[in-house]
């Protein structure tokens, strides 16, 4: 049928292959028109039929995967799901896959292979129907490498404006959620923000293990401080704080700070971390001290969480359709009336340091 999603799953394991196109097709609405065994065998059969969606894995025979998804972004802007190992080596080419444009990625272990691609076939099926939604405008225009711009000593970073009555006078706290789409759309916030931006506490949707990695990434390109969440770690200007994979992060008070509470538990909205975990602590713990931002990604996590908090009196915006690469958790967000606000993505830096300003 015309209106089928067309994938082409590329992949030097037979079994992969295998087990991922029986996944696809038995799906309503997707179409497997291709396999290949390796990316020059893939670019051969694309020329004949271009697919809605690359399946692909990084490591591959003639041209990795990292080189074959730079060459589609700077050719032919196409949604790439990448599936590919947790290990050390995988795990770093992988979240250099999230940088250079893959809209999702999928882990696979190195033992138990094909028992997990068919436990997860649900999970595939969904990422591809995902990515085949994915604004690929948007995410190419979010894409290009900022200036890596000098970084500011801690000795130069200032409070928060202490002209505010006794309640107002704790740290004020910007609480961001995003999940596709979203490691382009922080990268395109946070390099825009000064040494002296409020502190910020974010809930990205990516697997463990990659975390760490997508935050060392941005620390270097930002002025401001950007790291992986430890529990405890206080939330100050000049700090983004980025919740680990696998774990959810919510704000606490610790007398006039705020902290942050990294704790283990069950999936929210089929994820941990979840956005509407944190959204629901920072309206429970920061009330009107804090601005909430929900931007580019697939489902409705967080959008409740950002209600709550503009019910508690925080300021509130959702990523517009136009700029976000999957407009579903915003679109969440704005139809329960959570946001006060909704901004392209190029303007919510400016109304981060607005906010921090009292503006």
């Amino acid at each position: 049928m015309a209106d089928n999603i067309k994938v082409m799953i590329v992949d030097d394991s037979a079994l992969v292959r295998q087990v991922v196109a029986q996944a696809l097709t038995s799906a309503p609405g997707i179409e497997v028109i291709g396999t290949a065994s390796d990316p020059l065998f893939a670019l051969q059969k694309m020329k004949a039929q271009w697919p809605d969606v690359l399946v692909i894995d990084i490591e591959m025979p003639r041209m990795d995967g990292i080189s074959f998804l730079k060459k589609i972004m700077a050719e032919r802007p196409t949604p790439v799901v990448v599936c590919s190992s947790l290990a050390e080596k995988g795990a770093q080419a992988s979240f250099e896959a999230l940088g250079a444009g893959a809209v999702s990625i999928i882990t696979k272990p190195k033992l138990g292979l094909k028992s997990f691609l068919e436990d997860s076939s649900n999970d595939i099926v969904q990422a591809v129907r995902s990515a085949a939604r994915a604004n690929m405008q948007a995410l190419r225009s979010t894409s290009s490498p900022p200036l890596n711009r000098p970084k500011l000593s801690a000795d130069v970073m200032l409070s928060a404006s202490g002209n505010r009555a006794l309640e107002r006078t704790t740290d004020q706290v910007v609480a961001i959620g995003t999940s596709t789409g979203g490691t382009q759309a922080l990268e395109a916030v946070l390099t825009k923000l000064p040494a002296t931006a409020l502190g910020i506490v974010i809930v990205q949707h990516m697997p463990e293990k990659f975390t760490a990695m997508f935050a060392e990434r941005l620390h270097n390109l930002c002025q401001i401080e950007v790291r992986e969440a430890k529990h405890g770690d206080r939330v100050i200007p000049g700090r983004a704080l980025i919740a680990p994979g696998g774990r959810h992060m919510m704000l606490k008070r610790n007398g006039a700070q705020y902290v942050v509470d990294v704790t283990d538990g069950p999936l929210v909205n089929r994820h941990k971390p979840s956005v509407d975990v944190l959204f629901r602590s920072v309206a429970k713990f920061a009330g009107a001290n804090a601005l909430g931002i929900i931007m580019t990604g697939m489902g409705d996590d967080g959008a409740r969480g950002l209600k709550e908090m503009r019910e508690a009196g925080a300021k509130t915006i959702a990523q517009d359709e136009a700029s976000c690469v999957v407009f579903g958790m915003p679109k969440e967000a704005i139809k329960l009336g959570a946001a006060e606000q909704i901004l392209p993505l190029e303007q919510i830096p400016a109304a981060i340091v607005s906010y921090g300003r009292g503006l």
